[in-house]
This record gives structure tokens, sequence and C-alpha cells, in this order.
């Protein structure tokens, strides 16, 4: 059992990592988030995050560290943005590897809701400026 944590300055990149070798799981999710153009009702180019080092980074772990117990994970890797990241790329990425698809689609779902309301990650919507008339 294995856990990863990165943070990572800007956007990810396309291309998720294989961590441990394809005989120790059955499933395998990748879920990425990305940087959607309405934030809130408005049109945003990118979001700012701030991250709180290294609190974020140690609670990331210990929550991989509950989710492998809960459900019988073999790995888990977590990627998530520092700083800027424009509209349609990837400033989050969870993968989950798990013996059944089951236990790895529980622990995507617990993993992402608990992370955004405990770990000490924010984001922050940026715009255009405006123009001058």
């Amino acid at each position: 059992m294995s856990i990863t944590v990165r943070i990572i300055d800007g956007a990810l990149g396309n291309q998720a990592s294989v961590l441990p070798p394809a005989a120790q799981f059955g499933a395998a999710i990748v879920f990425d988030g990305v940087v959607r153009a309405d934030e809130g009702g408005r049109t945003i180019r990118a979001l700012a995050y701030e991250v709180y080092e290294p609190m974020a980074s140690n609670m990331l772990t210990e929550l991989g560290r509950e989710m492998l117990a809960k459900h019988g994970l073999v790995a888990i890797m977590v990627e998530h943005s520092r700083g800027e990241v424009p509209v349609g790329q990837r400033s989050f990425r969870l993968t989950v590897y798990a013996f059944h698809r089951a236990e790895a689609l529980a622990a995507v779902g617990e993993f992402i809701d608990r992370m955004k309301r405990d770990v000490p990650i924010w984001k922050t919507a940026l715009t255009d400026a405006p123009t001058a008339s």
C-alpha cells in the first residue's frame, strides 16, 4: 500500500502516473479536476490556488491513509495545483488503485468531499480585467 502526494506549481500534465504493477490491482480510477469557464455564474479565465504547506500535504497524506485502510485500497496518488491554472487545464488529480471497482469508486467520492471540506487549499476565480470604454 502506498500514498503519493504532490503539490505542483501551475496546471497538471495530461498524463496520470501509474504507481503499482498492474498485477496488484483490479481497478484503477483517475479523477481529473478541470478548471471550467464558469465559476459561481461568472465567466473566468483561470483559478488561483493557495496552498498552506506543509499542512496541506500532511493532511492529504493522512486522508490517503484513512482511505487505504477504510476501503482496502492498493495505492492512492494525489496531485494538486498551486498558483494559477487557466480554464480547460487540470488542477487536481486523484488516482486510486484497488482490488475491485466498488472500493475504488467509494474512495474517490469520499476523498474529494473530505479534501474540499478539510484541507487548507483555497481557490480564487480570476476574471479578465475590465476594459475602459
